[in-house]
């Protein structure tokens, strides 16, 4: 996966080399590295995204062990707020956890090499949908509770990503259901936070080319 920086143009999915396996020892400093350099450049979108992108960058001090599912302060999640080919419409899934709408997204996985690019694979392996692209500039930074190892903090960094025309969503196992709605009528019960992608996405598909 290239990495993105916040002036590159979209990813798409299985685009770029194929990625280097991670180093050992120290966590995946690859993506440690992209996750400081991209939250450092990055103008936030609203007051509650400046303050967690500042919490999020300090506990990236702690280094590369920062994105691990162990890391009890907390670690990275990636989440994606995918649009159709229009923009008018948004893709949610019914978690099978907390049975809330949601973004798609999870975990950073040892193979990623970017944010946008863990994002990027999360909607992929969520939605079923080849052909997605992320834009590699984020859209929110939210920090919430989850009982990852007995109790922990997600710092989820959030991207707008897009759909191909006539994509058909495919229901993961970690989704009870996935549907499209529009953008200006989200389904109920939603998951906190995600409203506020909105409009980020929205101007995020507005920017893109053509």
């Amino acid at each position: 996966m290239v990495v993105p920086d916040q002036d590159a143009g979209p990813t798409t999915a299985g685009s770029g080399p194929a990625a280097e396996p991670p180093p050992r020892g120290g966590g995946n400093a690859a993506l440690h590295a992209d996750a400081v350099a991209v939250l450092t450049g990055w103008t936030p979108t609203g007051p509650a995204a400046a303050e967690s992108r500042d919490r999020t960058l300090a506990l990236l001090a702690d280094g590369p062990t920062a994105l691990e599912h162990g890391h009890l302060p907390g670690h990275l999640t990636a989440s994606a707020l995918v649009l159709d080919v229009t923009g008018t419409r948004v893709l949610l899934c019914l978690h099978g956890k907390f049975h809330r709408w949601v973004q798609l997204g999870g975990h950073c996985e040892p193979t990623d090499r970017t944010l946008a690019g863990a994002a990027l694979r999360e909607a992929t392996e969520e939605s079923g949908i080849a052909g997605l692209v992320v834009d590699p500039v984020p859209i929110d930074v939210d920090i919430h509770p989850v009982a990852c190892q007995g109790g922990s903090l997600h710092h989820d960094v959030r991207f707008a990503v897009f759909a191909p025309a006539g994509a058909v969503e495919r229901v993961s196992d970690e989704s009870e259901a996935l549907g499209w709605f529009p953008t200006d009528r989200l389904p109920e019960p939603l998951a906190g936070g995600t409203e506020r992608l909105v409009a980020p996405a929205l101007a995020a598909h507005a920017r893109r080319p053509g």
